[in-house]
């Protein structure tokens, strides 16, 4: 008897998975790391509410697809639906139970493990993937180079590819070889190179790389025929570990470099703009050098951003003032790996002379000793005296009554007082004037920004000239 109700409650349990109206599966089970993965509903029923799945084990949906089917049994026709969504798991997880509205009931699916492994290289595959460094052991800043090697069997298929790089987080790429294939021992060997500097020091890893190679299978449709489909494996290459050294003597730059400085013309007019260029060449972290904008008293300095196309740095200046002055050296210190020490290199001052710059001298003052002065006695007649008020009085009636005979009978006249205006189609002359207001208000800074677009650069700004003008009488500028 007791045998008898454990063979019930079996069968009462199959019973129910077979006429189990939704279930779920992930294919594969067990996946590398990197890989994708397919989860499925089988769900059975007329009318059916398909759920709306955008992530599953915290990763996103990668793509979807659907079928339909309908089957007879006992004369009775049975509508079916498979509901399938690619993923990519990050980590190991149990993919929750779905809940879905079938013929106006709710009912839920099987919940589903999928499990993933760490990714790791398999030297016996169709195709073998290495990551070879230049050396392992290094400072921040200094240059390395990572080579790539693919080895691929002569015989291995591939219908499709997709090489995803490592992650190069925490390194510069300063440059990319481009790819070169041969034939040796029965393999087709690709290789390619990276220029990598780190930008931090500490041990660093760059995760493997990731080769997809994609084949032809056959599997089993709704129906049960067979179909031709795409199946995509993943192979990886061998993670990088470097030990990376803080440069000594507190340097920041590294590496072997020239410098220079050009100046387009020595001699110019009053705030007349001078335009230099600084150049850097050579191999180093050229990335982590800083702006050569020099502060020089009574110029004004601009610096365009600092472009880097290869080995070379360039960096644009302009210089504006009313009178004489000098560039000073662009220097530059880093450590030289040759010479094993901090080294220094400068480029020379730029005279720059200013047609018609007035120089300024100290002013002198002499003080003449005063003359000697010696006091004689006054002599004062009373009649004269009383000669002097009278004369007084005669010239004061006089003037009155010439005052207003000119008021009754001369035109007015009209004095005008010619003031200075500002040329505001001058963009040199206005952005010397508005300079000094650029820290104190908002609006003058935006005006300042696009003069010196327009001055210092292909970028061309239409000004406000009304907002220019409202900006000129509230400071008082002419």
């Amino acid at each position: 008897m007791k045998n008898l109700g454990k063979i019930i409650i079996i069968f009462s349990l199959l019973t129910t998975a077979i006429y189990a109206k939704v279930v779920a599966r992930v294919s594969p089970k067990s996946v590398v790391s990197g890989e994708v993965a397919t989860y499925t509903l089988t769900i059975t029923g007329s009318e059916v509410n398909k759920p709306l799945i955008s992530t599953i084990c915290g990763s996103n949906v990668l793509g979807s697809s659907s079928q339909t089917s309908i089957e007879m049994i006992n004369n009775d026709y049975r509508k079916s639906y498979v509901l399938s969504y690619q993923f990519m798991p990050q980590k190991s997880c149990v993919i929750s139970p779905v809940s879905i509205e079938i013929d106006g009931k709710t009912e839920q699916s099987n919940s589903v493990k999928v499990t993933v492994k760490p990714a790791v290289q398999d030297k016996n595959a169709d195709f073998v993937l290495n990551l070879i460094p230049s050396k392992t052991e290094l400072f921040v800043g200094e240059p390395f180079t990572l080579n790539l090697v693919l080895k691929q069997k002569k015989d291995a298929e591939a219908v499709d590819s997709k090489f995803i790089a490592p992650d190069f987080k925490g390194f510069w790429i300063k440059g990319e070889s481009q790819a070169t294939r041969t034939e040796k021992d029965g393999f087709i060997i690709t290789k390619a190179s990276y220029r990598l500097a780190p930008q931090r020091e500490g041990n660093l890893t760059i995760k493997p790389a990731q080769l997809k190679i994609a084949t032809r299978i056959s599997s089993r449709d709704v129906w049960g025929g067979f179909m031709p489909q795409i199946k995509w494996k993943s192979y990886f290459s061998n993670p990088v570990e470097l030990h990376v050294k803080p440069l000594p003597n507190n340097a920041k730059i590294v590496g072997n470099f020239t410098i220079e400085a050009t100046a387009d013309k020595l001699q110019i007019n009053p705030n007349e703009a001078v335009n230099v260029t600084v150049k850097v060449r050579g191999e180093g972290n050229l990335e982590d050098i800083k702006s050569f904008k020099p502060y020089i008293p009574g110029v004004n300095v601009f610096d365009e951003k600092i472009s880097i196309k290869g080995n070379t740095l360039t960096q644009k200046l302009a210089f504006v003032s009313d009178k004489d002055f000098t560039i000073p050296p662009f220097s530059l210190a880093f450590y030289n790996l040759k010479t094993k020490r901090v080294e220094k290199i400068s480029t020379q001052p730029i005279p720059i002379k200013v047609n018609g710059a007035v120089k300024k001298t100290a002013l002198k003052i002499q003080r003449e000793a005063s003359a000697q002065t010696t006091e004689q006695p006054l002599h004062v007649k009373k009649r004269a005296k009383v000669y002097d008020k009278l004369s007084i009085g005669i010239a004061f009636v006089a003037g009155v009554i010439i005052g207003i005979l000119i008021m009754m009978f001369a035109k007015p006249v009209k004095f005008l007082k010619k003031e200075r205006v500002l040329n505001l189609n001058d963009e040199r002359l206005l952005l010397i004037k508005l300079l000094p207001y650029k820290d104190k208000d908002e609006e003058v800074r935006k005006v300042v920004d696009m003069l010196e677009a327009n001055l210092y650069s292909s970028k061309k700004e239409k000004i406000d000239k009304k907002l220019v003008k409202e900006l000129l009488k509230k400071y008082d500028i002419s």
